[in-house]
């Protein structure tokens, strides 16, 4: 297994001939991709995260070392290989809920238009014929951008969350403190309106006592 690293889209080229696997990868990386290639349909599921169960092909199960912690833009298999087609593959792909979003592309030295058919049916997003050339790949961009877009659509609705969660307890605290505050404020005020009072009071005392008295009549000065 071979990865390069530190470019946009990452694909993962599976085929069986070591020539067209080392082909195909330097065409992926002139077209700025980062590879990861595989000589058979089994490792591929394998570093998808798949194993299949030995007793039961058409069984799968989560393979003990999942190698699915990198994300994955687009599957590139040839059609014929040993043990498991490329066809094979594209189907464990697409009957998988966490691997169906990855687009599958095949490729294949034999112009069989009903097999072509059967890919394109089954899922595929293109099937190109071996040579395969440095223009077939421009045609690659718009899948990859699929699984892209959709990876960046999920994130800003996790932080939007967020801030409402944030935001709810941040009213929260409002509400708990705003009550403390008029607590606070009654309680100094409480003993200002007492001296206020107390001195109006005293005022009143004065005034009388300074106002001369006539047979219990007060007289105003």
């Amino acid at each position: 297994m071979v990865m390069e690293t530190e470019s946009q889209f990452h694909v993962l080229a599976v085929d069986d001939n070591r020539f067209d696997r080392k082909m195909i990868e330097r065409l992926l990386q002139k077209s700025s991709c980062q590879v990861t290639t595989v000589d058979s349909g089994s490792k591929a599921l394998e570093f998808l995260g798949l194993r299949v169960d030995d007793n039961d092909p058409n069984a799968l199960s989560t393979s003990p070392q999942i190698h699915q912690e990198v994300e994955i833009n687009l599957i590139i298999t040839d059609y014929c290989m040993p043990g498991m087609t490329g066809y094979d593959l594209l189907k464990k792909v697409k009957e998988s809920a966490a691997l169906r979003s990855i687009p599958v592309v095949i490729m294949s030295s034999e112009n069989v238009p009903a097999r072509i058919s059967r890919c394109l049916e089954e899922g595929a997003e293109e099937f190109f014929l071996k040579p395969v050339k440095l223009a077939d790949l421009t045609k690659l961009k718009p899948h990859m951008m699929k699984t892209k877009l959709k990876k960046e659509s999920e994130k800003p609705v996790a932080i939007e969350e967020e801030i409402v969660v944030s935001e709810k307890e941040e009213a929260s605290l409002v509400i708990e403190i705003l009550p403390l505050h008029q607590e606070l404020e009654s309680e100094q005020l409480e003993p200002m309106l007492s001296s206020n009072k107390r001195k109006a009071m005293e005022e009143v005392i004065s005034t009388d006592r300074s106002r001369p008295k006539y047979n219990d009549f007060t007289t105003s000065v």
